[in-house]
């Protein structure tokens, strides 16, 4: 019985020291001339930099994130859908208009709520929603640690 298994074995190990041969080999062969451009943070132009104690991340990377996975699902369940979409008749075009309206209402309360906006809008006074009472939380927060850092020079 075991026997049957002795290939898959094989080919496991066999995939594994081809895995770790590679990226030895890599770390061994490669150049390495670090630059000043290359050490750059890339496209999304957050310095890598640790966080000070207590600080944390922004709730915008957070709403983007479940924003991105909200519409990417929307996605996926439109491809199988399209593709079966004469087999199912009309209770599947009944049921995908459904599942569309509800991602559309999320659409409209997101939107709402200022969850596209990256940075607070100047001619908001307070805000609306929890998205834009978090992000004008965390603006404050970080305008007062820029005060306390300037203040200590």
């Amino acid at each position: 019985m075991l026997r049957a298994y002795l290939p898959i074995a094989v080919l496991a190990a066999l995939a594994l020291v081809f895995a770790v041969a590679s990226l030895a080999a890599s770390a061994l062969l490669r150049p390495s001339r670090p630059t000043r451009t290359k050490l750059e943070p890339y496209e999304c132009g957050i310095e890598p930099i640790r966080l000070p104690k207590g600080e944390r991340y922004s709730v915008k990377f957070y709403v983007v994130a479940m924003l991105f996975i909200v519409f990417d699902v929307e996605i996926i369940f439109l491809f199988p859908w399209a593709v079966a979409f004469r087999e199912l008749g009309l209770f599947g075009l009944v049921e995908m208009a459904v599942f569309i309206a509800l991602v559309f209402v999320a659409y409209v309360y997101v939107w709402r709520t200022g969850g596209f906006e990256w940075e607070r809008p100047a001619g908001r006074a307070g805000g609306t929603g929890a998205v834009q009472d978090a992000l004008g939380r965390e603006a404050g927060v970080r305008e007062r640690a820029g005060a306390g850092v300037a203040g200590a020079r």
